[in-house]
């Protein structure tokens, strides 16, 4: 999937008229970074992936998403559900485009070990979650608790926020955001 990521995100940037040095400097992200990532090369975090695109910028559920829907859906069937993720993390979002939605609702699932990468994630609104299976380490600032099933979070996404299963089984949770910035 890392091949599509780089092939989107030179798409998008070349639609937008961006050169590779304007996103890097958008972004923060280093030139060769994102080349690298367009050329299939760098498979990026989640975290990466959020950075370079607040450079353009757009959603992680925008840029992952398909066709726009031309009305709003209802129902969403599991297959459905748009993977915004890649590597030892998935995040299966409803629905593709929330541009006109008030909430993001993503079922996650980490594997034993992976994260959202090693640079911690800002975005506006507020994000919660509540673990269905596993373990899942969050970090928030300088505040880390290890959540098991059950537990919960909630925060405000402007502050710098993290997460990693550490645990030695893939951990699932279902996770919202508002507005959908993420």
């Amino acid at each position: 999937m890392h091949q599509d990521i780089g092939r989107r995100l030179k798409h998008i940037r070349e639609t937008l008229r961006l050169s590779q040095r304007q996103l890097a400097r958008q972004s923060g992200v280093a030139n060769a970074t994102i080349s690298q990532i367009e050329a299939g090369k760098l498979n990026p975090t989640v975290s990466m992936l959020k950075k370079v695109l607040d450079g353009i910028p757009i959603s992680l559920g925008e840029f992952f998403g398909d066709a726009f829907e031309t009305r709003d859906r209802v129902f969403f069937r599991a297959d459905e559900l748009t993977e915004i993720a890649d590597g030892g993390v998935s995040f299966r979002q409803v629905g593709a485009h929330l541009g006109n939605r008030a909430i993001q609702l993503i079922k996650e699932c980490y594997q034993p070990g992976a994260g959202t990468g090693k640079h911690a994630i800002t975005h506006e609104g507020e994000e919660c979650g509540i673990v269905l299976s596993g373990r899942l380490e969050v970090t928030v600032d300088d505040e880390t608790a290890i959540l098991g099933k059950g537990d919960a979070y909630y925060f405000k996404s402007t502050r710098p926020h993290q997460f990693r299963n550490s645990g030695n089984t893939p951990c699932e949770l279902i996770t919202a955001c508002t507005p959908p910035t993420f």
